[in-house]
């Protein structure tokens, strides 16, 4: 498979949030801050770039009958190694994350790469769709949590540093119903573009 390919599947056509729809528990818990939404993705991004490696690597050593225990194991061990280290290099960001970096051992996303791509595909083309499938839910993250922390709390800081701010907030956009609200918007809005993109050819 073409490594363009796999970027452009990765960042836009086959986005885990806006086009499967996958992961929409931390997308919509996290998003509330840009710190949070950002650090929460580079995770998913390390999880998914190390399991899809090593889920490759093995491809032909895995037992047919036991590949998901394993695959579940594999993304586990990388899972516990990312809650480690931003216990130990961001523990306010950590805390603030709570039960969502665990629970990355369940994202769909995750599993369903090592299932669908990574057993199936060479250590490089795996370690690519797994940086990109990554990347494009750290954007979508980000997106919502930019949207969401600016129109909520009137303004935007990053890793404490304050960006910009102006004196208009809605605070339903910081709590559960803005989450929805925004990610709705959202999907909408992709969709008519590919509506109006379909049209158009």
């Amino acid at each position: 498979m073409k490594t363009g390919k796999i970027i452009w599947d990765g960042l836009a056509k086959q986005n885990p949030t806006f086009r499967m729809a996958l992961g929409l528990c931390p997308t919509l818990a996290v998003t509330t801050a840009l710190t949070n939404g950002l650090v929460m993705g580079i995770a998913v991004t390390f999880v998914l770039a190390c399991s899809n490696v090593l889920v490759s690597l093995l491809r032909k050593i895995i037992p047919d009958k036991v590949r998901i225990p394993a695959f579940i194991v594999i993304i586990a061990t990388f899972v516990t190694i990312a809650d480690m280290l931003l216990e130990g290099f961001v523990p306010d960001i950590h805390k603030t994350l709570g039960i969502f970096i665990p629970l990355i051992v369940v994202n769909c996303i995750i599993l369903g790469r090592a299932e669908s791509f990574a057993s199936k595909n060479p250590v490089f083309s795996s370690l690519v769709d797994g940086i990109f499938m990554g990347l494009g839910f750290t954007l979508s993250l980000s997106l919502i949590s930019v949207i969401r922390e600016v129109l909520g709390t009137g303004k935007l800081i990053f890793f404490g540093n304050l960006l910009f701010s102006f004196d208009f907030s809605v605070l339903g956009f910081v709590l559960a119903p803005g989450a929805f609200l925004t990610l709705g918007l959202l999907l909408s809005l992709f969709n008519y573009i590919d509506l109006k993109r379909g049209t158009r050819q």
